[in-house]
C-alpha cells in the first residue's frame, strides 16, 4: 500500500478507495489510466515524479463536433488525405512527467507518428494518420489519461489569444491591500497615545491581517504553486525562497497578533507581494516590447518566382497575395497554400510530418505549405498568403534539429540552482545569529535575505542578449534559426566554404560553349531543363541562354553533385559532370564546366569562368587570425593557383569532393574536437550544413529553403561574416558581464540584509530594480554592437 494518497493524481483518498498491484487509487479513472500505462510498458511516467497525473473526464459526446470536415481544417495545421497535424493546448501539461507521456501517445496508439510538447506555451503538436485515427479520437484519447485539450472555435476562427489579467487583477489587489495596511500601520509607526493603544490597537491589527489574506492566498498565489512544483521534482527553483519570505512573514505576523506580541509584519508582507508583482509586470512590459519572436517579413528570407503576364520576378515570400501565380522548381519549398495549376508533382511533406514520402499530384490538388517538389517545375496559385508562425515552425523543427549543446543556457539552470541552495543556507545561519544577539531583528534578516538575493536577473541575462542580437542579425540580412545558434557561432574554430555558389558569384559570370552546334529543340530542351534547377550553375546557364520556347517536360531528376536530366517526348538531355553525361576525360581538368548529351550522344560544354566575391581576400585574411580555413569543393582543382592567390597562404584547398566526402570530412575534424562552421550553397552542401556546428547557407535571388542550415546569410553581406562571428563571440562577454553585475549587486544587497540593515519592502522593490538593470545594461550592450555592424 502507497497510503492515503492516489497513486496517480496524488489527492487524498476517501473511503471508496481501490487498490492495484498494491497501489492504491482515488477513483476508477485514475486506475485506468494507471492500467494503460501498465499495459503500454510505460509505468516508467511515475519515476519521473510522485503523482504526476490529473483525475482524467472522459465525456464522449463533448467532442462529436470534431467529426466535422470544416471543423477538422479549422483545428488542423495540416490535412493531406493520410496525415494530419494539430497543435492542441493543454493547460494541465506542469512537469517533466507530462512532458515525457505527451512525447509518447505513439505508444499509446500506433496511428500517431509523433507528438512534440512545447512546455512555455503549455501545447502539443501531435502528427497522425487520419484513416485509423481521427481527430475527435485523438482527443478521447488525451482526455483519458487526464490531458483534456481546451478547445475554443471562436477563438481560433478568430485568431484571437485569450488576454491573461490574472496579473492585473493580482496587482490591483496587493496595491490596495498594501495601501491599507501601511494606512492602518500609521498610529503605530508614530506611537500614538492611550487612545490608540487600548480602543483600537486589537481592531486595526486584525484589519491589516484581514488585508493580507487576499494577498497571500492569491496575489502572491503563483510563487507558492511554482514552488511546490519544483520542490515535488525535487528541484530548487528561484521561487522557492520567495515563497518562503512569505509565509514567514505571514505565519510570524499572525502569531504575533494572536498572542498580542506585537503589530506583524503585515505592512512588510503586503508591500513585498506588490513590488514583487510590480517587477514581473515591468519584466513582462519588457518583453512584449523587446519581441525575439522571428516576423517572416524580416526572418524568414525565402524568395519564390511569380509568374505575371508571362514574366518571370522574384517577389519575397510575405509578398505573395491569394490568386498570384508561382514557378516552383525542383527541391523549392511551397511556401503557402496553393492550387496546383501546371506539372507534375511530386511533393516531399517530411519537412511537415518528419515522413519522407513522396505524394503525386495532379492539376486542381491543393498544395500543402512546407511540402518541397522533388520533380521537375510546376506552377500553382496561391490560395491564402504566408502564414508567419507554420513557416517559421517549419525552419525550428526538431525533427531537423540535431543535439546541440545550450551551454549557456544550462549554465542559468546551474547558477540559479546552486544560487538557491547558497541563499537558504546563508539566510538559515545568518537568522540564527541574530536569535542570539537580537532575536526582534531574525524574522526581518531571514525574509530580507531571501527577497534581496533571489537570481531572477541571472536568468534574464541570457535570452535578453542572445534575442536581441537574434533580431539584430535579421535587420542585417543574417538570419539565425534559433538563439542558441549564436552561442555555437561564438565557439567555432574551423571555417569550411564551398567554392560554386558561395565564394564564387552568379552575378555577371560568363561561359563558353565548345561543341557541336545544338539545334533549336535541343536548345529548347536545355534551357527548359536548366530552368527547372535551383543549382547556381544551373541558374547561371538559365540567365545566359538566349530566350527559347519552354517545354512541359515529362521526366526530370536531380543528382546531387552529379547533374540533372530532363526529357520531354522522346528527347533525352543530361547536363552535369563530364562521367554524368558519358564522357571520359583524356586530360586532367581545369575550369568549371557543364557537360551536355542529348540522346545519349556527347555535344560539347559550357566553360565557366569564375567570378569571386568582392572583399573575398580581405575576409579571409580577418578570419584566419582565429580558425583554420578550409575550401571544400565538388569542382576540379582548375582554379586551385588562382585560389592560392586569392587566399591567404594557410587555407587548405580540396577539390573533386561529393556531398558524402564534404559530411565525412566534418566528421573526422569532430571527432578530433574541432568546432565546424559550414558555409555552402545549401543544396548540394546539405548534409554537410546539418553535421556541422554551425552550418550556413549562402542566398542570392532565389533561396531555397534547408532545414539542414542553421542560419541563411544573404549573399551581400558575405563579407560581413567575419563581423557576426565576432559579435556573436561579444554576446556571450555580456551575459558573462550581466552574471558578475548581477552577482556583485547580490553580495551587496546580501551584506546590508545579513547586518540587519535591510528592511524586506526595501529588498522587494531593490530586486526587481535589479533584473530591470539587467535587461537594460544587455540591451544598451547588444545595441552598441549592432551599431557597430553598420
Amino acid at each position: 500500500m502507497e497510503g492515503l494518497t492516489c497513486y496517480h493524481c496524488g489527492d487524498y483518498c476517501n473511503s471508496n478507495t481501490i487498490t492495484l498491484d498494491e497501489k492504491v487509487f482515488c477513483c476508477n479513472g485514475c486506475k485506468t489510466v494507471y492500467e494503460i500505462f501498465s499495459d503500454n510498458g510505460l509505468t516508467c511516467y511515475y519515476d519521473f515524479q510522485s503523482a504526476p497525473g490529473a483525475t482524467p473526464k472522459i465525456q464522449q459526446h463533448k467532442y462529436d463536433f470534431l467529426t466535422e470536415a470544416s471543423i477538422i481544417d479549422e483545428l488542423t495545421d495540416f490535412n493531406d488525405g493520410d496525415v494530419q497535424i494539430t497543435t492542441l493546448y493543454i493547460p494541465h501539461i506542469h512537469c517533466s512527467s507530462c512532458i515525457w507521456i505527451l512525447e509518447n501517445l505513439n505508444k499509446l496508439n500506433r496511428s500517431i507518428n509523433s507528438s512534440q510538447v512545447n512546455f512555455g506555451k503549455k501545447t502539443v503538436t501531435v502528427t497522425y494518420n487520419s484513416d485509423s485515427c481521427s481527430l475527435k479520437e485523438l482527443v478521447l484519447l488525451l482526455s483519458s489519461i487526464g490531458y483534456e485539450p481546451y478547445i475554443s472555435l471562436d477563438d481560433f476562427k478568430n485568431n484571437k489569444k485569450q488576454t491573461d489579467r490574472s496579473l492585473i487583477y493580482k496587482l490591483g489587489i496587493a496595491g490596495f491591500a498594501f495601501g491599507n495596511v501601511m494606512f492602518l500601520s500609521f498610529p503605530e509607526y508614530f506611537e500614538v497615545g492611550e487612545y490608540w493603544l487600548e480602543q483600537y490597537k486589537v481592531v486595526f491589527r486584525w484589519l491589516m491581517f484581514a488585508f493580507s489574506l487576499p494577498v497571500v492566498f492569491y496575489a502572491a498565489q503563483d510563487y507558492f504553486i511554482s514552488a511546490y512544483k519544483g520542490l515535488r521534482s525535487k528541484l530548487l527553483n528561484i521561487d522557492v525562497p520567495i515563497a518562503l519570505g512569505i509565509a514567514v512573514l505571514f505565519l510570524r505576523s499572525t502569531i504575533e497578533i494572536i498572542f498580542d506580541l506585537g503589530s506583524g509584519f503585515f505592512d512588510s508582507l503586503t508591500g513585498l507581494v506588490f513590488f514583487l508583482l510590480v517587477g514581473k509586470f515591468f519584466q513582462q512590459k519588457t518583453y512584449s516590447f523587446l519581441s525575439f519572436e522571428r516576423d517572416y517579413k524580416s526572418y524568414f528570407p525565402i524568395a519564390v518566382t511569380k509568374l505575371e503576364n508571362g514574366k518571370e520576378s522574384n517577389i519575397q515570400v510575405y509578398d505573395i497575395k491569394k490568386g498570384d501565380r508561382l514557378l516552383i522548381r525542383n527541391e523549392e519549398l511551397i511556401p503557402v497554400d496553393g492550387i496546383l495549376l501546371k506539372g507534375a508533382a511530386a511533393i516531399d511533406y517530411s519537412f511537415v510530418t518528419g515522413e519522407s514520402k513522396k505524394v503525386k499530384k495532379v492539376s486542381g490538388d491543393k498544395l500543402f505549405a512546407g511540402g518541397k517538389q522533388t520533380s521537375g517545375i510546376i506552377e500553382m496559385e496561391a490560395v491564402k498568403p504566408v502564414e508567419q508562425s507554420y513557416l517559421t515552425q517549419l525552419w525550428s523543427n526538431e525533427v531537423f534539429q540535431q543535439e546541440k549543446e545550450h551551454r549557456f543556457t544550462t549554465l542559468t539552470n546551474t547558477i540559479s540552482k546552486h544560487f538557491t541552495i547558497a541563499v537558504l543556507s546563508i539566510a538559515l545561519i545568518a537568522t540564527v545569529i541574530w536569535l542570539v544577539v537580537n532575536p526582534s531583528k531574525a524574522m526581518n534578516v531571514f525574509t530580507a535575505v531571501l527577497i534581496i538575493a533571489c537570481p531572477c536577473a541571472i536568468a534574464l541575462a541570457a535570452p535578453f542578449t542572445l534575442g536581441n542580437i537574434l533580431r539584430i542579425f535579421g535587420k542585417h540580412k543574417f538570419y539565425l534559426k534559433n538563439a542558441s545558434v549564436i552561442e555555437q557561432l561564438a565557439d567555432i574554430n574551423l571555417i569550411i566554404f564551398d567554392k560554386t555558389g558561395t565564394i564564387t558569384s552568379g552575378k555577371h559570370t560568363q561561359a563558353v560553349y565548345d561543341g557541336m552546334p545544338l539545334t533549336n529543340q535541343e536548345e529548347d530542351l536545355l534551357k527548359s531543363t536548366v530552368r527547372n534547377s535551383n543549382h547556381p550553375l544551373s541558374r547561371n546557364l538559365y540567365d545566359l541562354l538566349k530566350e527559347h520556347n519552354i517545354l512541359p517536360l515529362g521526366h526530370f531528376e536531380e543528382h546531387p553533385g552529379q547533374g540533372i536530366q530532363g526529357s520531354f517526348k522522346s528527347d533525352l538531355i543530361k547536363i552535369g559532370s563530364a562521367n554524368f553525361v558519358g564522357k571520359t576525360e583524356s586530360s586532367p581538368v581545369l575550369e568549371t564546366s557543364v557537360h551536355i548529351s542529348t540522346n545519349n550522344v556527347y555535344k560539347g560544354k559550357y566553360t565557366f569562368y569564375n567570378n569571386y566575391r568582392k572583399g573575398l581576400t580581405q575576409l579571409f585574411n580577418l578570419l584566419k587570425k582565429d580558425n583554420d580555413l578550409v575550401i571544400l569543393s565538388g569542382d576540379n582543382d582548375g582554379e586551385s593557383d588562382n585560389l592560392k592567390k586569392l587566399l591567404p597562404a594557410k587555407t587548405k584547398l580540396i577539390f573533386n569532393q561529393k556531398p558524402d566526402d564534404k559530411l565525412e570530412y566534418i566528421k573526422h575534424h569532430q571527432s578530433e574536437g574541432a568546432n565546424v562552421l559550414m558555409v555552402g550553397d545549401g543544396l548540394n552542401d546539405a548534409g554537410a550544413l546539418a553535421q556541422s556546428n554551425v552550418g550556413i547557407a549562402i542566398s542570392e535571388n532565389v533561396n531555397v529553403f534547408s532545414p539542414a542550415c542553421d542560419a541563411i546569410l544573404d549573399a551581400s553581406k558575405f563579407t560581413s561574416l567575419y563581423q557576426y562571428i565576432q559579435t556573436s563571440k561579444k554576446a556571450i562577454q555580456i551575459i558573462k558581464w550581466s552574471f558578475m553585475l548581477s552577482l556583485v549587486y547580490n553580495l551587496i544587497g546580501l551584506f546590508f540584509a545579513v547586518t540587519g540593515q535591510l528592511s524586506p519592502v526595501i529588498a522587494a522593490i531593490l530586486m526587481p530594480l535589479s533584473s530591470i538593470s539587467i535587461v537594460v545594461f544587455t540591451t544598451i550592450a547588444t545595441n552598441l554592437l549592432g551599431k557597430k555592424l553598420n
